[in-house]
């Protein structure tokens, strides 16, 4: 069974930044694609960036120049730097898994999640 568990979140301030973590266990967890969602209040889960086998990299349009996704493969974890962060930004971060295909985008992709980590930009 494969856990993961995101950390990281909080409250900043319009310009600032912030590190997420998401820590994966399991056996043989070997992802296709390791990605991150968010969810504000009153509307949809939203992609915001995604990580590949092969380390190739994608991101949502709201969030691209200013966030950047990566890994630890030693560690089994996925990391989201966000920086130039804005009050649109403020959401419930998710992480999640695709164990099953290449596809990145869609949340239904994902068959492994996580329970979320607030985070919250003021103005």
């Amino acid at each position: 069974q494969v856990q993961l568990v995101e950390s990281g979140g909080g409250l900043v301030q319009a310009g600032g930044s912030l590190r997420l973590s998401c820590a994966a266990s399991g056996h043989f967890f070997n992802p296709y694609v390791m990605g991150w969602f968010r969810q504000a209040p009153g509307k949809e889960r939203e992609f915001v960036a995604a990580i590949r086998w092969n380390a190739g990299t994608y991101y949502g349009d709201s969030v691209k120049g200013r966030f950047i996704i990566s890994r630890d493969n030693a560690k089994n974890t996925v990391y989201l730097q966000m920086n130039s962060l804005k009050p649109e930004d403020t959401a419930v971060y998710y992480c999640a898994a695709n164990t099953d295909s290449i596809w990145y985008a869609a949340a239904s992709a994902y068959d492994n999640w996580g329970q979320g980590t607030q985070v919250t930009v003021s103005s």
